[in-house]
């Protein structure tokens, strides 16, 4: 099992980070944290040097902070991105955020910023972790434009589209959502799981409580129902994919 998507950098963990990683270790193979917001970058960097080949790590700028950081400083923590290149795994979670952003020129500075994502990630040959939350169809737009070589939809939910994703061959990975969202068990059910990975995006997204890597599992199990096939089969193949995907082999 691999978790693709969560946040241990986050304060949730403070008191008991260490505690949660040992856990993680007795079921999972491996753990992709994303490092979304400038100020945590240096702790998610000391994350992954002292859990080296557990803990991955993915880093960009969330587009729900376009508000909070000048463009210099959004500017200087894509160069220091870049300069880590060796420690990454990935650029992202980056992308379009219209629920929480409305006004337009923010909105604008949002696609600006992707477009720049999705340049570094090029630039660097990673694959590209994508945030697309009320914006689906405009993220797609500029993906399928700018044309980064490996995508990975995260929290993709928009099962209207879900036939241009197909066509894309991108990625989509499922969370704890799967239970409660309809668009995602259709979503589920029509992506080959040859496409599919599992995440968390811990903390966030628990069962009325602060959710962790662990989860994964009952991500598995509820693909392995909607899909009608062995959770282990799920759980090799999702697996693969985010071997394979990350180049976490080497």
């Amino acid at each position: 099992m691999i978790d693709v998507h969560c946040h241990l950098e986050q304060s949730d963990y403070d008191e008991d980070r260490e505690e949660v990683i040992s856990k993680c270790k007795e079921e999972l193979l491996a753990i992709i944290t994303s490092c979304a917001n400038p100020k945590d970058f240096d702790k998610s960097l000391e994350l992954i040097k002292k859990y080296k080949n557990f803990v991955f790590l993915t880093a960009g700028f969330h587009p729900e902070f376009i508000s909070k950081f000048s463009r210099d400083e959004i500017r200087e923590y894509l160069e220091k991105i870049e300069k880590n290149r060796n420690n990454l795994v990935g650029i992202g979670e980056c992308g379009l955020d219209y629920y929480w952003i409305k006004d337009q020129k923010l909105r604008e500075e949002q696609k600006k910023l992707f477009i720049e994502h999705i340049n570094l990630a090029k630039k660097l040959d990673l694959p590209l972790i994508v945030h697309c939350r009320d914006a689906a169809e405009e993220c797609l737009k500029i993906i399928i434009e700018q044309k980064p070589k490996k995508v990975l939809l995260h929290f993709f939910s928009d099962k209207n589209l879900i036939q241009k994703v197909i066509e894309n061959q991108y990625f989509v990975s499922i969370n704890t959502s799967i239970f409660r969202s309809k668009n995602i068990k259709k979503i589920t059910k029509k992506m080959k799981i040859e496409r599919l990975m599992t995440e968390t995006d811990s903390p966030w997204l628990g069962f009325g409580k602060r959710n962790t890597p662990i989860s994964v599992k009952f991500v598995i199990e509820k693909i392995a129902e909607i899909k009608k096939l062995d959770f282990s089969a799920v759980d090799k193949i999702t697996t693969e994919n985010a071997i394979k995907f990350f180049n976490l082999s080497n």
